[in-house]
């Protein structure tokens, strides 16, 4: 019959996590001398969907599939389910003799009649399915026993057991904990379990992919492993609470069908078991002693004895080491919450924050669920306890105690600040943007002056940069919320440093000297003293190139301090004032700390911002494939976020990827996509990134006098302007595209700059070494140059940035080969191609391999027609025959354009040619000789 063999696929084998139970009960069922089954299990395990599936692929098979279910409204209907299963096989009744017959007839209501005898009616029920089952197999379902009538449930036990030996199989469902008139004594039985971890998991992605993962963890403890849950929970929650960015209940509510599952089990317990159940259901922890207490608080005639009923009815259990009560399951937790009325939940609370006195954050917690009326003791309470979630991270919880906090008010200035501060938690951490915008609205509707605080400010400001909003407004507004505060510039003023620091991100992305005057005014008020990270960020994140050496010894011990901290805005602010420097490694740990925590549901922000350390450190040490995926990371944190003013940190770090493996197309598209947003807002900071990728995928294509125009456009050439950070980290590009484009007193220019107004070379050793080899570019002593380039690449841990030690071995190898150097060149040059391939740096390593081709060849003086080319004559042909332009030669090549004609004017007789477009040929006929 049709489950006889291998389950075949199809819509029932998609039955999430139970292909092992399918192919159970229909290996049982096909092999089985009695051909009956029945499954157990919980409310919700999943065993209609088996039943259901199992339906389909037998009748796909070529079974007959006659199925009931019982109802709770038919109950005490006689014969109801029995009628559902034969019902459609009243047109074989005229194949039983008459008895058998009548009596089918009138249980089924078909004809009036006396009651039937029930062994009469038992017989012809068996007859009529086996006479059905010479037309095909067939298989019996019956699903919900206990609610299956008394009639019916007898006549289906008395099948049950006299199927051996036909082609029927018989397969019931019944819940675990439920009577039943069906009696299975004896009859072979399968418990259905709860799918395992990764099968739940699979559930909860198919159908919600989109919750947030501590939701998804939150919500895959409750359900475990119950299918019903698995689906039904999720969509009891609201949309931000799917998002985490709204807290979840400490008791997750039911939906329709769990309440109807469940909740029945609790209604009909004594009113003194769910008085204890109910404050075990909200206290949370299970602590006997605990609920001792807020037992007898409660009511001095309640006590743990009282649990007995719910003991013994299989809903919750007692633990050893340590002893706590325990639910069987926690939707029967949720359950019992659901049946209580809000007064019962209120008063139960109260007692709880009474008997936890001892437990601030608890107590706090508790009253605010049990005060209904302005209570200023509880608000502050609850402002308290959000204060101290905070240290620990979970900004979603502190916004909540915030909010209902504000709610408790009394006075609406209280309200207005609670309110705000709420606010700025849900823009700065959590990218709650929409629910922070509705906040700030609302602290301002409870008081218009006050609503607007130092944290409203700073909110506002996240929204209009989020938003279409311009760095100069944001600018503008936060100014003015610090310079009219009360804060009285106290430095210990948590919302005055926060404010300061953001102002100090606003001054960076702005890119712009008159920005920071404000900050810096603001900061030198500060008492007792200026916390010392707002001192050295200004100079290392805002002004690297005109930072002082004591700014940098600083700067290495709050990054060793930060390296064992637990703040994340601490953290990324650390990281932030560390990028120039090239400093992100003192951080990385903490860093990946932050990036962990964000991918289990923590500030999103931070979760950013230490994304972005990490992609630049790992550029750097040339872990590109990480920097690409961790830019995908943080790029789509941005978009499901809202925080799309952090959009271009990921941008500009594939760009730098792009750019310096050749994919020049996709580099220039990144860039460009970064100028178009960031332009119109005023961000130069960003714009100046984008002409950075610009640059390096310009050099990538030789096209050195583009790659000069845009890095002049960040720093004019012999020129570091004060508070334009990148310039930096563009000034080998500058020295080396004017080196290449013949501007030669542009290159020396900037290298005065950068050794004389500048302190980049005691940056890192990293800028170090890059400070020596542009100056080795630009000196037209090649002894000299020779120096500067073995000097730069003796540096100390070179190695550990090895596609900025590969440029400056490629420089350093053409430079020696064009002053006859060869096989000194070789060695460099060699060397530059290893790296460059490994990286899968494609446009430089294809420049350090035709370096190489030309060092080869060493050089033959012409003899007249027919005569070899030098290695120089030979490059320019080959650039030449591939399209390239006499000046773009020369930009490759480090030599001027007329240069490149003359050689061109003595190449074409050499070769028996007339004109550039015969070279291709002419070259390969000198190769075949």
């Amino acid at each position: 019959m049709g489950l006889s063999g291998p389950a075949r696929p199809g819509p029932d084998d998609r039955l999430v996590g139970r292909d092992n139970d399918l192919n159970r009960i229909r290996a049982h069922l096909a092999h089985n001398a009695s051909g009956v089954l029945l499954l157990s299990g919980e409310p919700g395990v999943g065993k209609s969907a088996l039943l259901e599936a199992l339906a389909k692929t037998a009748a796909a098979d070529g079974s007959r599939v006659l199925r009931a279910a019982g109802a709770e409204f038919e109950a005490d209907v006689g014969y109801a389910a029995l009628n559902q299963i034969l019902l459609p096989l009243d047109a074989l009744l005229d194949r039983l003799e008459a008895p058998g017959r009548e009596a089918l007839r009138n249980a089924l209501g078909l004809s009036a009649g006396p009651v039937p005898d029930r062994l009469v009616l038992c017989n012809a029920t068996l007859t009529l399915l086996r006479s059905a089952a010479e037309d095909g197999p067939l298989l019996l379902i019956v699903d919900d026993l206990p609610w299956v009538d008394r009639a019916s449930a007898a006549v289906f036990g008395f099948l049950a057991r006299r199927l051996s030996g036909t082609p029927i199989r018989f397969l019931a469902a019944s819940r675990h904990g439920v009577s039943s008139f069906f009696d299975g004594g004896g009859l072979p039985s399968l418990e259905v379990s709860a799918l395992d971890t990764a099968a739940a998991a699979r559930l909860v992605d198919l159908h919600f992919p989109d919750l947030a993962q501590p939701v998804r963890r939150r919500l895959l403890d409750a359900a475990q492993g119950n299918p019903l849950a698995l689906l039904e929970l999720p969509a009891a929650l609201r949309t931000e609470q799917r998002r985490a960015r709204e807290v979840l209940p400490a008791v997750l509510p039911l939906s329709e069908r769990l309440h109807t599952l469940f909740v029945s089990r609790i209604r009909t317990l004594p009113a003194a078991t769910r008085t204890v159940l109910l404050l075990a259901a909200l206290d949370g922890s299970g602590d006997l002693g605990v609920l001792s207490a807020a037992a007898h608080e409660a009511d001095g005639r309640v006590d743990l004895l009282d649990v007995d009923a719910a003991e013994q009815d299989g809903l919750v259990r007692f633990t050893e080491s340590p002893r706590r009560l325990v639910f069987r399951h926690p939707l029967i937790l949720s359950a019992v919450v659901a049946q209580a009325t809000s007064s019962a939940r209120r008063a139960a609370h109260r007692v709880l924050a009474t008997v936890q006195a001892d437990k601030p954050e608890r107590r706090a917690q508790h009253l605010g669920e049990a005060t209904l009326q302005p209570d200023e003791e509880v608000a502050l309470l609850l402002e308290r306890t959000a204060h101290r979630i905070m240290e620990r991270g979970d900004a979603v919880a502190a916004i909540a105690a915030l909010t209902r906090a504000a709610d408790l008010s009394p006075r609406n200035t209280d309200r207005a600040r609670r309110l705000s501060e709420a606010a700025y938690v849900g823009a700065e951490a959590i990218g709650a943007l929409a629910g922070a915008s509705e906040l700030l609205e609302d602290a301002l509707r409870a008081d218009p002056v006050h609503g607007a605080s130092l944290r409203s400010a700073t909110a506002a400001v996240q929204l209009v940069l989020n938003s279409d909003g311009d760095l100069t407004t944001a600018h503008r507004l936060l100014v003015g919320a610090i310079e009219e505060g009360a804060h009285g510039y106290d430095a210990e003023d948590p919302a005055l440093v926060d404010a300061l620091h953001f102002l100090l991100l606003l001054c960076n992305y702005g890119a712009r000297e008159e920005l920071w005057e404000p900050y810096y005014r603001a900061v030198s008020r500060l008492r007792p003293a200026p916390p010392p990270l707002l001192l050295v960020a200004a100079r290392t994140w805002g002004d690297p190139a005109h930072a002082d050496t004591a700014t940098l010894r600083q700067l290495d011990k709050i990054i060793e301090a930060t390296a064992v901290g637990s703040d994340p805005a601490r953290i990324v602010r650390v990281g932030t004032a560390a990028v120039y420097p090239d400093r992100l490694a003192g951080v990385r740990e903490a860093a990946w700390r932050l990036v962990r925590h964000g991918r289990d549901g923590a500030a999103v922000r931070r979760h950013i911002g230490a994304l972005l350390h990490l992609c630049l450190e790992d550029y750097h040490r040339g872990a590109w494939d990480s920097v690409l995926e961790l830019s995908e990371e943080g790029l789509t944190q941005c978009a499901e976020s809202g925080y799309s003013v952090c959009t271009w940190f990921f941008q500009y770090t594939k760009g730098l990827v792009t750019a310096s493996r050749g994919d020049t197309a996709t580099a220039h598209a990144l860039a460009e996509a970064m100028v178009n947003w960031a332009a119109p807002r005023g961000i130069r900071e960003a714009v100046h990134c984008a002409l950075h990728v610009h640059a390096l995928a310009d050099i990538a294509d030789s096209d050195f006098d583009a790659a000069f125009t845009r890095v002049t456009a960040i720093s004019p050439a012999g020129s570091f302007p004060p508070y334009v950070a990148h310039a930096s980290w563009v000034f080998f590009e500058l020295v080396e595209a004017a080196v290449r484009t013949g501007r030669h007193a542009d290159a020396a220019s900037h290298v005065r700059a950068l050794r004389a107004e500048t302190n980049i070379a005691c940056l890192s050793p990293r800028l170090a070494l890059l400070a020596d080899a542009a100056e080795a570019l630009a000196t037209k002593d090649d002894t000299e140059a020779a120096g500067l380039f073995a000097g730069a690449l003796a540096a100390a841990d070179a190695e550990r940035w090895p596609f900025t030690v590969a440029r400056v071995r490629l420089a350093h190898g053409e430079r020696l080969r064009r002053s006859r150097a060869v096989s000194e060149s070789k060695a460099a040059l060699t060397a530059a191609l290893q790296t460059f391939e490994r990286l899968g740096s494609l446009a430089w390593a294809e420049r350090a391999r035709r370096e190489l081709r030309a060092a080869s060849r060493g050089a033959a003086p012409p003899v007249g027609p027919g005569a070899a080319l030098t290695a120089q004559e030979r490059e320019i042909a080959e650039l030449a025959a591939a399209g390239l332009t006499n000046k773009r030669i020369a930009e490759r090549l480090g030599i001027s354009h007329r240069t490149v004609g003359a050689h061109l004017y003595q190449i074409y007789p050499k070769l028996g040619i007339a004109s550039r477009v015969a070279l291709r040929d002419a070259l390969q006929r000198q190769d075949q000789r």
